[in-house]
């Protein structure tokens, strides 16, 4: 008959605790990776936004001049920091929540038949 002793493992004691530092470091990399991406998101955003605002003011301006420009612009919440007229174009540089932005228009009515 063969003597089974049951041994059982210990863990060493310089092992002990080592996954909640390990778990503590991912998660905290994890959270500045995600304010990171907001951060970008939000940028973008706002970038987007500025140039929206300059495309309506730019077509504005290009139909009804520099006042509907700032019209426009204002109704966006931005503020028209250039108009420029170049022969039968318009450049409208805006500036909206920090960002700005330039647009160019030009208006060729439809031909009447």
């Amino acid at each position: 008959m063969t003597d089974r002793r049951r041994t059982t493992t210990t863990p060493r004691p310089t092992e002990r605790g080592q996954a909640a530092p390990l778990m503590l470091v991912a998660l905290l990399f994890a959270a500045l990776v995600g304010v990171g991406i907001v951060r970008v998101g939000a940028a973008a955003g706002v970038a987007a936004s500025a140039q929206a605002a300059a495309d309506a003011a730019a077509l504005a301006a290009a139909a009804d001049g520099e006042d509907a420009a700032a019209e426009v612009a204002a109704a966006n919440e931005a503020e028209v920091v250039t108009y420029e007229s170049i022969g039968e174009d318009v450049r409208v540089t805006i500036e909206r929540h920090g960002a700005r932005a330039t647009a160019r228009a030009r208006w060729q009515p439809a031909p009447i038949p």
